[in-house]
Order: structure tokens, then C-alpha cells, then sequence
């Protein structure tokens, strides 16, 4: 698999749930919340060795009801590897490692990098990465995703951190293709009020 195949990944979708740091059963719950509500995409980050549970919990969870899951915060190869056994459907950094991205790439995982700078979204384009996650959102604020589109239109962003259901639709409305929501969904209020995002369409490109 590419980068390309996040096309597939993410289908129409406009939001994914992130969910970090949380016990196996709080994750499955969290994860099917979301899916009802139409939230179709999950991320349970990866950083240490202890969240592989969840994610392997929550992939096995997706899997009863068609449904994938991402390893998120992959941050070395081995991280890759164990996302990958764990049964990740993709991967995802925050920061742009040509070396994650490749080993993602050798074990068939579409890997979405982090980028915050012109400079790292062209090096990823030469690489052939498409798909890239801008990190942090909050401080690029929706302007730069803007800004960014007019030289490098064939990219589409993932927008991250610091977003909620109260910002989300103005970095929607800026262009990103897919907002993810991750600390703010310790308010139980975020997924309901975010479901109302999931009915917004893809643009045109």
C-alpha cells in the first residue's frame, strides 16, 4: 500500500477520533461511540509499548463491524513493525522520518507524516507521500492551509492538534480534507457535537 491508499482509507470522511492513552475497554467503548456515530476513522497512538493492547483490542473491535484502525505516534521502525502485528490498517507521526515512512511502506501500511513547514510538505511530495498531517493545527492556524494549497495543490492534510468540535469546521472550511480530534474528546460532549461534521463533503479537487 501507498500513501495514495488513504484515499480508500478515509473514503468521504471528515473527522478521525484519536484515542490516546486510555485502558483497552475505554478505547473499544470509545472506538464504537465513534462508529455510531459515523465516525468512521480511529487512531490509538502507539508511543510506548503498553497502548499496543489497545490498539490491537480496538482493530479486533473495528474488525466485528468492518471498520479499521490506525497506529498513530510511530515514531521508529520498530513501533512500525508492532503496529503493524497488531493489525494497524495504517500509521501515523508527527513528524516527517523518511525511514518510519518506508518501513510503513515495506510492510504494506499507508503512513500519514507529520509536516508544519513548506519545506517538510515538498520532501514529502518528493517521496511520493500525497497525504500529510499538519501538526500542530492550532498553531498553523486555518490561513496556512490556504497559503500552502496555491503552490502544492495535489497534497490533502490531515489537521491535528489542539482541534475540537468548536474549531474543527473552520480548518474543514480552509481546505484540510480530514480533521482529527484527540485530547479534547475527554469532554464525553466532543463526539456528538463532532458527528455533526461527518455529513460535510469532500471538495472537489
Amino acid at each position: 500500500m501507498t500513501t495514495a491508499d488513504f484515499d480508500q482509507v478515509f473514503g468521504t470522511a471528515r473527522v478521525m477520533a484519536i484515542l490516546r492513552g486510555l485502558p483497552v475497554a475505554e478505547t473499544v467503548r470509545l472506538a464504537g461511540r465513534a462508529w455510531d456515530l459515523g465516525i468512521g476513522v480511529v487512531e490509538v497512538p502507539v508511543a510506548t509499548a503498553d497502548a499496543v493492547p489497545a490498539l490491537r483490542a480496538a482493530v479486533e473491535a473495528g474488525g466485528e463491524r468492518g471498520r479499521i484502525v490506525g497506529a498513530g505516534t510511530v515514531l521508529d521502525v520498530e513501533q512500525v513493525a508492532a503496529a503493524a502485528d497488531a493489525g494497524a490498517a495504517f500509521t501515523v507521526a508527527p513528524g516527517l522520518d523518511l525511514a518510519v515512512a518506508d518501513a510503513a511502506a515495506a510492510r504494506r501500511l499507508p503512513h500519514l507524516p507529520g509536516v508544519a513547514t513548506p519545506t517538510e510538505a515538498q520532501q514529502a511530495l518528493r517521496h511520493g507521500l500525497t497525504w500529510l498531517k499538519a501538526f500542530p493545527a492550532i498553531s498553523l492556524g486555518p490561513a496556512w492551509f490556504r497559503a500552502v494549497a496555491g503552490p502544492l495543490p495535489q497534497l490533502r492534510f490531515v489537521a491535528t492538534g489542539g482541534l475540537d468540535a468548536g474549531n474543527a469546521g473552520a480548518f474543514l472550511d480552509a481546505g484540510v480534507r480530514v480533521v482529527a480530534v484527540g485530547s479534547a474528546l475527554a469532554d464525553p460532549d466532543q463526539l456528538d457535537r463532532l458527528s455533526e461534521l461527518v455529513a460535510r463533503r469532500v471538495p472537489a479537487r
